[in-house]
């Protein structure tokens, strides 16, 4: 069976000085990197927001950040603006080794849609891309490490499981926002999914 490392979304926004950090975020890069070569597959995936995206409290009169509202897809949490198209906050991390990746799946790019997952947008029917490529190169094992454990990981585990894939999450290469339990819970739903959390 071939294996693969998923990425997801290690970019400055989500590490220290972004513009929606995640404690610790940048903790993780070095191993990260280490891991690279154990796999056969390398893919990261990027947060590619275009300004005025929905899921920003911004695009929402009367609403803060972290609030939650009910979007056609569904309930949707509002966010800093984050990871706009371009942006120096978008980018990778610097130290993040991405000469490894085979390929860039980027997401969020619909303004209407937010996007979690690296499989599907929010509305749970719209794919990436990514799975296609994954049964392309036989891929059949998954390890996902990156940000945040409680959504884009969660989200990408999920559905990886649902298709299919033997997914692993190693967490001690993940940071997560946690909020509101939100931690917990996706931990919950990931072992429920059949994730194993490492």
């Amino acid at each position: 069976m071939s294996d693969a490392l998923i990425v997801i979304d290690v970019q400055n926004g989500f590490c220290p000085g972004g513009q929606l950090a995640v404690p610790g975020g940048a903790d993780i890069v070095p191993g990260i990197n280490a891991l690279m070569p154990e796999f056969a597959h390398v893919i990261l995936t990027q947060d590619w927001h275009p300004s005025g995206h929905s899921s920003f409290a911004s695009s929402h009169p009367d609403r803060a950040p972290y609030d939650v509202v009910e979007m056609p897809y569904g309930p949707q949490v509002l966010w800093p603006d984050h990871c706009i198209q371009g942006s120096d906050d978008a980018a990778f991390h610097p130290d993040l080794a991405t000469d490894r990746a085979r390929a860039v799946i980027r997401k969020g790019m619909n303004p209407a849609v937010d996007s979690y997952s690296a499989f599907f947008e929010n509305d749970h029917a719209t794919p990436t891309g990514l799975d296609g490529l994954l049964r392309t190169l036989g891929v059949e094992r998954l390890v996902l490490v990156g940000l945040a454990t409680d959504f884009c990981v969660n989200f990408s585990a999920v559905d990886a499981a649902r298709l299919g894939y033997a997914v692993t999450v190693r967490e001690d290469l993940t940071r997560a926002i946690d909020l509101d339990g939100s931690l917990a819970a996706a931990r919950d739903g990931m072992r429920a999914a059949g994730v194993v959390l490492e």
